[in-house]
């Protein structure tokens, strides 16, 4: 039986832009008091983060710019917008290098959980998954991109192959880029298309350069995709794409952004892609690399009825502890209601007379299964 941790610090909620930002780390607090609520986590599961060091994030970010996010506070706009900071998406907000680097220390934490056991251990940071930025650039809500700077540290200090999968509704471009050379990392990336969504990429075509051609894998879904085919592409193209490279370790992206409620993408899932995903993901890594499993949060900008919800079946997955549809605890309800705009849901999944009804559901279904057939086509055979 493997052990799995939970990084968590209420330091990780200084990871905070304004009041009006859509990016709010209170849903931290919500998802871990809804899974102690359903008593699925004891307290010595929960491990505390640490800051990562300046040698750390120069694993992957230029140390210019970790200079520059260092002394924001006192840097002129002008330079500032440079390096993606002080933007609209990005904007300046006090001890943001410590924040920033605490929530890089939390993934390097998990990771470090995750290498020393026997056991093939699993690690969950829901503060990181900040898969935008890059390594001289904040973007996208993302200041240091702990995914970028984990898998490095995995690569230097282990030597590992790794395997990184993004399921959030952006494309996962700041960790694609980083390692879009490379053999030993594979970025496996299922998105809404970035047509009409940021950042804009993760076409199919997006295969990777040189050495690491083939091992970047991209799936851009149609707008208003459903479960059903969110599912037929994730479960054909992962199954395919892990067992063909055979990793050593999996770190997984898991936004909850692809919910019908979230209010910046245009998919039209429901929870039930949220029990999905984490159950193939924590099945691949038992069978490949002897369980060995890091978990991170990501995009999720309904943070009251959808990323709770979302990120408690993630770690009663991983952390192997079998759930229904069960009622959400009405003591979790009366302490949050009060401060929700919106009414709280009763259960972990959604009921099916709330899903919308997609007129296009054939046609989505048909553009994405030959997207997905692309994708697969000129993805080497590894071995």
């Amino acid at each position: 039986m493997s052990v799995t941790y939970f990084v968590y610090s209420p330091d990780l909620l200084q990871y905070s832009f304004h009041q009006e930002h859509p990016f709010n780390q209170k849903r931290l607090e919500l998802t871990l008091d809804l899974i102690k609520n359903l008593n699925l986590i004891n307290s010595s599961q929960i491990i505390a983060p640490r800051y990562a060091t300046d040698e750390e994030l120069s694993l992957f970010h230029d140390p210019q710019y970790v200079k520059t996010v260092q002394n924001a506070d006192q840097n002129k706009v002008e330079l500032l917008s440079n390096f993606g900071l002080g933007t609209e998406d990005t904007p300046v907000f006090k001890n943001m290098h410590e924040a920033s680097s605490l929530i890089v220390g939390g993934t390097l934490r998990a990771a470090e959980m995750v290498m020393s056991s026997i056991q093939g251990a699993h690690g969950v940071n829901l503060s990181g998954g900040l898969h935008h930025a890059f390594s001289g650039r904040a973007s996208g809500f993302c200041v240091y991109n702990d995914c970028a700077v984990t898998i490095h540290y995995l690569r230097k200090k282990y030597d590992a192959r790794v395997l990184y999968i993004d399921t959030d509704a952006h494309h996962g471009d700041g960790v694609q880029w980083a390692f879009y050379d490379d053999p030993n990392v594979l970025t496996l990336s299922i998105h809404e298309t970035g047509k009409y969504l940021f950042p804009g990429t993760g076409d199919y075509t997006e295969r990777g350069e040189g050495q690491g051609f083939g091992y970047s894998i991209n799936v851009p879904l149609q707008a208003y995709t459903e479960d059903e085919s969110f599912l037929e592409v994730y479960h054909t193209v992962m199954t395919e794409v892990a067992r063909g490279f055979k990793p050593d370790v999996i770190i997984t992206q898991n936004g909850c952004d692809s919910h019908h409620f979230d209010p910046l993408t245009h998919l039209s899932c429901s929870m039930r892609i949220y029990q999905e995903i984490p159950r193939l993901a924590h099945l691949l890594a038992h069978e490949l690399c002897d369980g060995r499993l890091i978990a991170t949060g990501g995009g999720g900008y309904d943070i009251w009825r959808v990323v709770p919800r979302a990120w408690t079946w993630l770690w009663a997955e991983i952390s192997g502890q079998k759930l229904e549809n069960v009622a959400i605890p009405e003591d979790w309800i009366a302490r949050w209601q009060p401060e929700s705009p919106l009414p709280l849901p009763n259960t972990l999944l959604d009921p099916l007379e709330e899903l919308p009804i997609m007129p296009r559901r054939e046609e989505i279904t048909s553009k994405n299964r030959l997207t997905m057939e692309k994708t697969l086509l000129y993805y080497p055979k590894l071995g």
